[in-house]
């Protein structure tokens, strides 16, 4: 399972930002072809391991729009997105971010209280944003059901565990060794 995720990863390009070696991928950053295979994998994988007993999908922009546009299609749940601009709207919820690369100011809207939701990104890999993300959701009183992204890089997922108690479920875990991406593991 996941053979297309897997293939395209190990086809990655690879670009060094100062000391990080960054791996361009469809689904972590829209470059290269996106093709409907690939997405359509990745959401029957999400479907396989989540739990889809919710309310809505929530993600973050910009590269977890599509992941969630193709979950939601395939489930029927309506998605919000995490966005980067400001709307001013009554119920929007701020959300301070910090990562190993930024920091800045995210928003959500059309979230409620006592919504189950299921978490959706592209990748996770030091953990920053899906903190933020998770601290401002249970300070707006949504439930987590769950959490997925689709890859796992760094220590993110252990760190969202130590410092929020929420388990990160990822498809396919890597790491950049020698100017090439390498798969150490894959929940399916």
């Amino acid at each position: 399972m996941l053979d297309i995720l897997k293939k395209t990863l190990l086809e990655s390009p690879i670009v060094k930002k100062g000391e990080y070696n960054y791996f361009i991928h469809p689904i972590t950053d829209g470059i290269m072809l996106v093709e409907p295979d690939l997405l359509r994998e990745v959401s029957d994988a999400i479907i396989k391991i989540a739990d889809l007993n919710v309310d809505k999908i929530v993600c973050m922009e910009a590269m977890g729009i599509h992941i969630a546009t193709a979950l939601s299609l395939e489930t029927n749940i309506p998605f919000v997105v995490v966005r980067k601009r400001c709307y001013d709207l009554d119920d929007e919820v701020v959300v301070h971010q910090v990562t190993g690369y930024s920091e800045c100011e995210l928003y959500i809207n059309g979230i409620r209280k006592g919504e189950k939701i299921l978490i959706v990104d592209d990748v996770v890999s030091t953990g920053g944003t899906m903190i933020a993300v998770l601290n401002a959701l249970n300070s707006a009183g949504v439930e987590i059901a769950d959490i997925v992204a689709i890859v796992e890089k760094g220590n993110g997922k252990e760190r969202i565990k130590k410092e929020t108690g929420y388990e990160v479920k990822t498809l396919v875990k890597v790491d950049v060794n020698e100017g090439k991406v390498v798969i150490e593991d894959s929940i399916l």
